[in-house]
């Protein structure tokens, strides 16, 4: 790195810290030619891959239509700012950690689908009518039924306190009753 001071080439690094959440390092450094001291900030350049839509064109991320495809979907639905930022930063670290350079518009459409599924099912539904061209109304029943299928696999995948059961173990029938193993 160049010295600000004395633009001297050769410069080098006395102290390295990591700077609040650990996204950034701090370093403290020194000019071999002037001796002055500054300070530089690193980050990681995080680049979005480029998305190749269904026509073949290709365009850079968008985040702000990302944002506007979730927004719009969550209008009116009962889901905080910090949930809708939080689902954009795990579809957002899904793609980049993909390491490619270019990504299916369908596998963004996928990832939306994935996180509206668990934020909201109304969202869900209205997401999934418009991004997979719903014609008509047996459409949405089929989404609707596949939504409820998979709500009553993973409730029933669950045990009373959350927790999933033990490999291996059975399902309970909870229509029948318990038999008591202590005597009154």
């Amino acid at each position: 790195m160049h010295c600000p001071f004395c633009s001297a080439a050769d410069t080098k690094v006395i102290d390295s810290r990591l700077v609040a959440d650990g996204s950034q390092v701090r370093r403290r450094r020194e000019c071999v030619s002037c001796s002055e001291r500054f300070t530089t900030y690193e980050t990681a350049e995080l680049v979005m891959p480029r998305i190749v839509k269904q026509d073949g064109t290709r365009e850079p991320f968008d985040e702000g239509k990302l944002r506007a495809g979730l927004t719009k979907a969550l209008e009116k639905r009962p889901v905080s700012v910090e949930n809708i930022e939080a689902a954009l930063d795990r579809i957002k670290f899904r793609m980049r950690s993909t390491g490619e350079r270019e990504m299916d518009s369908r596998i963004v459409g996928e990832e939306v689908m994935t996180e509206l599924k668990e934020l909201d099912q109304v969202a869900y539904v209205r997401f999934a009518s418009v991004y997979r061209s719903f014609q008509d109304l047996n459409e949405f029943r089929a989404e609707i039924d596949k939504l409820s299928r998979d709500a009553i696999q993973s409730d029933s995948s669950k045990l009373a306190d959350g927790s999933k059961p033990a490999e291996g173990s059975k399902p309970v029938d909870s229509s029948k009753p318990v038999k008591s193993t202590q005597e009154d």
